[in-house]
């Protein structure tokens, strides 16, 4: 849920939670060695990864290093226990 409030005379945005962009993982191809920056809030234009729609939020991105090329499945609810990846969490 979105709410504002002022902070320091400036209205900015929290979420109470993460917004869900899809209730499935994404499947995508990382490459070896390659850093990439996870969206947590789900409010990103870029999913699964981070633009910075984030800002003023209270989140912010989780970054990771791809440990080899491979095609991986990145949470897309972002109730994932296991973050980034896909744990299930959306069936629940």
């Amino acid at each position: 849920m979105l709410t504002l409030h002022g902070v320091i005379g400036k209205e900015e945005e929290t979420l109470e939670k993460p917004h869900c962009p899809q209730n499935s993982p994404y499947c995508v191809e990382v490459e070896e060695g390659k850093t990439y920056a996870w969206c947590t809030c789900g409010l990103s234009l870029t999913q699964p990864f981070c633009d910075g729609q984030h800002k003023g939020t209270g989140y912010r991105s989780h970054k990771w290093i791809a440990p080899k090329t491979e095609k991986v499945f990145l949470c897309g609810c972002k109730r994932t226990g296991k973050t980034p990846f896909c744990d299930g969490s959306h069936n629940a």
